[in-house]
């Protein structure tokens, strides 16, 4: 396993944020959805606009160097708000990216793990997400608990029980 460590997301980690929703929306191998048409689309805004709100809790990956390689992070939105992987009022939704020369090195099932135990902690009955098919992250979701519980379109909405 690559060495890295993880700690809480800041304040000041909303653009390292939205690169991970960059990283995220790209996820196939030769994804070119350029970065301003993926931020300027309301559900991926809604991921990281404001960031912190009070309900937010999130993790960020580093390299040796102190270079962010990752992040994952939960947001409590409203059926109103356009989002992927909505469920239920109160049951927040995962995101999560990590940069391409870090995938499969388990960098995102830390941040998943610490994210799930922060979720946990805070109460949390439920953490949901959205993946699209063909997503090789789908097997850590499953791997981690998560079951599929709709799919739209392309997308599959998933959840994992905490309690």
């Amino acid at each position: 396993m690559a060495d890295f460590t993880i700690r809480p997301a800041v304040l000041g980690d909303g653009s390292f944020l939205a690169d991970m929703v960059v990283e995220a929306a790209n996820w196939r191998a030769g994804a070119t959805r350029p970065r301003p048409a993926i931020l300027s689309d309301p559900v991926y805004r809604n991921y990281i606009a404001g960031w912190p709100r009070p309900a937010d809790r999130g993790f960020i990956a580093s390299d040796e160097g102190d270079r962010p390689i990752g992040a994952a992070w939960y947001r409590m939105l409203g059926a109103d708000v356009p989002a992927h992987g909505h469920v239920a009022t109160g049951v927040p939704e995962l995101i999560i990216g990590v940069k391409p020369p870090w995938r499969s090195q388990g960098v995102g099932r830390a941040l998943m793990r610490s994210l799930l135990d922060a979720a946990h902690a805070a109460g949390h009955a439920r953490l949901a997400l959205s993946v699209e098919h063909g997503n090789h992250a789908e097997a850590l979701y499953r791997s981690e608990g998560f079951a599929v519980v709709a799919q739209r379109g392309d997308r599959r909405t998933m959840v994992r029980l905490l309690a």
